[in-house]
């Protein structure tokens, strides 16, 4: 049995993989670890780990501190490459990208061998464009909704306001909806320069993941939710590098 770990800036995400089928998954806060029974009952049958991760060094010596206390198998951690299956990384570094991004690129990739956008919409939003030879045209990084919302809150002076998951980007009459529209009307802007990379670059498949991908596609934007795209493509790269 093989546990996958996509570990982000918030949540971490784990799947259990037995004979090619999930068997089970689930989600906690990552600065918070609590490994839920239903993985704890499993974890002595698990013969090898498999992490994606941005995390710091600490965070990834708490995350195998943690794995520690559950299994005693082998922990892997796998990062960005410079290609892997005609997949090849634009980063002159490649070392220097996001873990995440590589593995929910190869992910994509592994699916079908054609060209494609990734957009992942967690902490920060990335956005990657693949072309059909498997040529990583390159992305974006910019703030996710969290972050904007964080920031306006703490470094801009007398700006208060509630929690809102409202769409509307029409022009607010309050400061809340000032702030939370002002949040939807970027976001239908993103969604309109995508739209038209999209058609700029050729590409007809779009992938979505990370925590606040139903809302970019709540907000227009043309693609599928794939909720586990980071742990797709870990599983592929672990696969093959297992043999």
């Amino acid at each position: 049995m093989k546990l996958l770990i996509d570990a982000g800036n918030t949540r971490l995400k784990w799947q259990l993989h037995e004979q090619g089928r999930i068997v089970q998954e689930g989600a906690c806060l990552f600065d918070s670890i609590e490994w839920p029974e239903e993985l704890v009952c499993y974890a002595s049958r698990v013969s090898r780990i498999a992490v994606s991760t941005v995390a710091s060094e600490a965070g990834r010596d708490r995350l195998v501190e943690s794995l520690g206390k559950i299994s005693g198998a082998p922990v892997t951690f796998y990062w960005p490459e410079a290609m892997r299956g005609g997949l090849i990384n634009s980063y002159a570094d490649f070392s220097k990208m996001g873990a995440d991004r590589w593995h929910a690129m190869y992910g994509a990739w592994s699916q079908k061998r054609a060209g494609f956008a990734v957009i992942d919409a967690g902490s920060a939003i990335t956005v990657d464009y693949v072309a059909n030879d498997g040529l990583h045209l390159g992305g974006y990084i910019l703030p996710g909704k969290q972050m904007m919302l964080r920031s306006l809150s703490q470094d801009a002076a007398r700006i208060g306001f509630e929690v809102s998951d409202v769409l509307s980007g029409g022009p607010g009459t309050s400061t809340s909806e000032c702030v939370h529209h002002g949040v939807a009307w970027l976001w239908e802007g993103l969604v309109q320069r995508l739209s038209c990379d999209l058609r700029c670059y050729g590409l007809d498949r779009t992938l979505c993941t990370g925590g606040d991908a139903n809302a970019l596609l709540r907000a227009g934007l043309p693609g599928e939710h794939q909720a586990d795209l980071v742990l797709c493509g870990l599983n592929a790269i672990d696969s093959e590098s297992a043999g």
